[in-house]
């Protein structure tokens, strides 16, 4: 049972936010890649009313598991409508993660912003997926009623 599955049956009658992480799933044989999907928020929490925090609690988790630092300059995170993200002048530390929020905001180490006024990961089914400057599929996480967890 996940932490958070354990506090909120602690709390009580809790509502978390959809979210499809490769921790929560087995997939056997599939070894992470030293950058990867690690964690999605599909589904941001209370009314979907498009406000700005509405927005950017909608957000994808990307990890970089190797000791050394990757420039993620050109890769792309896209969604099934072709809702594409372009990472520019981005360095991702080793042993770190980036978090992709839709709406508007500044940039930081830790957080980017699509700047978007509208939602890009569809709540009943989407696959996330991350490619890298030359196109090449990276990683992908997928979710609803086609979810087949991680494809190659």
């Amino acid at each position: 049972m996940t932490a958070a599955a354990v506090a909120a049956a602690a709390v009580g009658a809790v509502a978390l936010p959809a979210s499809a992480s490769p921790a929560d799933h087995h997939y056997p044989g599939r070894a992470h890649a030293a950058v990867y999907i690690s964690s999605v928020r599909y589904d941001s929490p209370g009314r979907d009313d498009r406000s700005n925090w509405s927005l950017n609690q909608e957000w994808v988790d990307i990890t970089n598991s190797t000791r050394r630092a990757v420039s993620l300059d050109g890769w792309t995170l896209k969604d099934e409508d072709g809702h594409t993200f372009t990472f520019r002048h981005v360095r991702l530390d080793g042993r770190s993660t980036v978090r992709v929020h839709t709406g508007v905001g500044h940039d930081t180490r830790t957080d980017l912003f699509q700047d978007r006024r509208a939602y890009v990961w569809n709540n009943d089914s989407d696959t996330a997926t991350l490619r890298n400057d030359r196109g090449r599929f990276v990683d992908d996480v997928s979710w609803g009623r086609h979810h087949r967890g991680h494809r190659r």
